[in-house]
């Protein structure tokens, strides 16, 4: 697991080998000190020593504390730099990881998983690393050189803390092997709290128009009272881990002052090989107290590590794998043949069935259809943002597998049902069909899509920052505004997904008006709700629970298709009765 995230140290390696190096000279200069404190008492206090010669031992003592402070403080510098380097480098990797997701990648994970995933499963990691690069190098050494001293001062008082390593790692054995998926449990909890945080925040105008700030807030304890209930959960077993490790290290303690103080008293042994025996067994159970710290940790993280992992390894729902780079989008021609569609991969639950039809280049189609009818779905296949379960999809002339997504969706372009701007100015959000845009271009497609005028009665025109979201335009706004920036990519393909439902029917009609004019060469799909913004399309498919119920014109689906004639009748009264 740690090999798979290994390569994400990138450029931070120098600053990864320098931290346990800095640590092991800290351990070794930290272990000479006990042994010159012993050498003090038993030859500079009670032998013949002396003052000059406690006094120079002394002084090498403090540069010893020193070059260990020194060391101590370069690993810290060290580990901080290497860790948040590290999480840098994966919390990008993990992005650029998502952008290659298809729609169903996204459906699988959820976004508040993804979210959890690059913030505290992320720092999860980062925080084990750092520890990792000072506790994992410092307390096996510490241990080990420690243990090895102590034993050379005296074999069989050593006994006693050689005796209690193996209870605390049976301890910490059962511990981990029982707390790690507990913590699994409680990072889903967390990705159901952040799901939470995300509807109320993006929604927060719906919540207060119909004022349920009441009911929100409900939902959102009963969502931290369960990452809490996990979290204890699992913390109850954590928690063990420190008295267990007190009471093996008090009742070291306790065995070596007995055993150590009579041997003292005998005369087997002297007063400062004890104290630095003493020192030596600290060091030992503190040493063994860090590596319960890091086993704990490593508990915690190892949750997130396979979260990341599995984010890492996901494999896209679609890929490049067999595209030609070399194939280009000539035309906006469309086919499908015998095309199905199942969001779940489920041949027996088809939401598109056997759709077979064909739209020549330049034509405008308009699609219509009852609610669940999978008008969106259907033209979601064009730009391949899903694959069709079986059948075809072709796109000027060639099967839409054998393009390159960037390729293909570059000459499509698509304004979603749901309306999306980003924090900035207007004139960011349009360049984002198309970076390299000059002004007189943005202006352009401004106007044929009925934004230019709104966008000067704003003080700073073009220049105007919207909100996130752009909270601070009217819907109809943000819907032509959304219809502009596609407009910048110059496409051969325009899909308009119900994107004119907010505009009145003047402006509808103009901007219907401005496609038919001015992109004659552009195939546009126009998904609609009112029959009048489709009226005027070279044919109209009528959508009926996923299969194609009519391809025609108007004029010939109202003579001929019993579900179009229905949608025009029942508009048709409601504007009879509006007037």
């Amino acid at each position: 697991m740690v090999k798979k995230l290994l390569p994400y140290l990138g450029e931070y390696k120098k600053e990864t080998i320098l931290a346990p190096v800095m640590v092991a000279l800290e351990v070794v200069f930290e272990l000479l000190i006990p042994l010159l404190m012993a050498q003090i008492v038993d030859h500079g206090i009670q032998g013949d020593g002396g003052v000059s010669y406690t006094i120079k031992i002394g002084l090498l003592m403090i540069l010893l504390a020193v070059l260990a402070l020194i060391c101590g403080g370069l690993s810290g510098r060290y580990s901080a730099i290497a860790g948040m380097g590290f999480a840098k480098n994966l919390r990008s990797g993990l992005f650029s990881k998502i952008q290659t997701y298809s729609f169903a990648n996204v459906d699988k994970f959820t976004t508040a998983s993804l979210v959890t995933r690059l913030t505290t499963d992320i720092t999860n990691t980062q925080n084990a690393l750092m520890m990792i690069l000072r506790m994992a190098v410092k307390a096996p050494i510490m241990l080990i050189g420690a243990s090895i001293m102590a034993i050379s001062i005296n074999p069989r008082l050593s006994m006693i803390f050689i005796i209690t390593m193996p209870i605390l790692a049976v301890a910490l054995y059962l511990i981990g092997s029982r707390a790690h998926p507990r913590f699994l449990t409680m990072l889903e909890k967390y990705d159901g709290l952040n799901e939470k945080v995300q509807d109320f925040i993006v929604n927060i105008r719906v919540v207060k128009a119909f004022v349920r700030e009441e009911y929100e807030e409900e939902k959102f304890g009963d969502s931290a009272k369960a990452v809490r209930d996990t979290q204890l959960k699992a913390e109850k077993l954590v928690i063990l881990n420190m008295p267990i490790m007190q009471f093996v290290i008090y009742s070291s303690i306790v065995a070596i002052l007995w055993f150590g103080g009579n041997m003292v008293v005998s005369g087997d042994f002297y007063i400062g090989e004890l104290s630095s025996f003493i020192m030596y067994m600290m060091q030992t159970l503190i040493s063994l107290m860090m590596l319960s710290m890091i086993f704990i940790m490593l508990i915690i993280s190892r949750a997130s590590f396979s979260r990341i992992i599995d984010g890492l390894e996901e494999v896209p729902f679609l890929d490049d794998q067999g595209a030609d780079p070399t194939l280009d989008l000539v035309d906006g021609s469309i086919e499908f043949k015998q095309a199905n569609f199942s969001y779940n991969r489920d041949p027996n639950n088809l939401v598109l069935k056997d759709i077979n039809l064909r739209i020549e280049s330049g034509q405008t189609i308009g699609i219509i259809g009852g609610t669940g009818s999978s008008k969106s779905t259907l033209v979601q296949l064009i730009p391949r943002l899903y694959d069709v379960l079986s059948g075809e999809v072709i796109v000027g002339g060639h099967n839409v597998k054998n393009y390159q997504l960037k390729t293909l969706r570059d000459q499509v372009a698509m304004v979603l049902q749901n309306n999306v701007l980003f924090s900035g100015t207007i004139r960011d959000n349009l360049k984002w069909g198309n970076e390299h845009a000059t002004d007189d271009e943005i202006i352009a497609q401004a106007k044929a899509a009925q934004a230019h005028d709104f966008i000067m009665s704003f003080p700073d025109g073009y220049d105007t920052e919207l909100g996130q979201g752009g909270v601070n335009v009217s819907g109809g706004q943000k819907q032509r505004l959304t219809i502009a920036r596609a407009l910048l990519k110059n496409p051969k393909v325009m899909i308009l997904d119900d994107s004119t439902s907010a505009v009145d029917t003047a402006t509808d009609a103009a901007i219907q008006s401005a496609f038919k004019n001015s992109f004659k060469d552009v195939t546009t799909l126009i998904i609609a709700q009112r029959v009048s913004s489709v009226s005027d399309a070279d044919k109209i498919i009528v959508l009926d629970n996923g299969e194609i119920n009519g391809f025609d014109t108007h004029e010939r689906l109202l003579e001929s298709n019993v579900i179009y004639q229905e949608i025009y009748e029942s508009q048709s009264k409601g504007v009879s009765a509006n007037e």
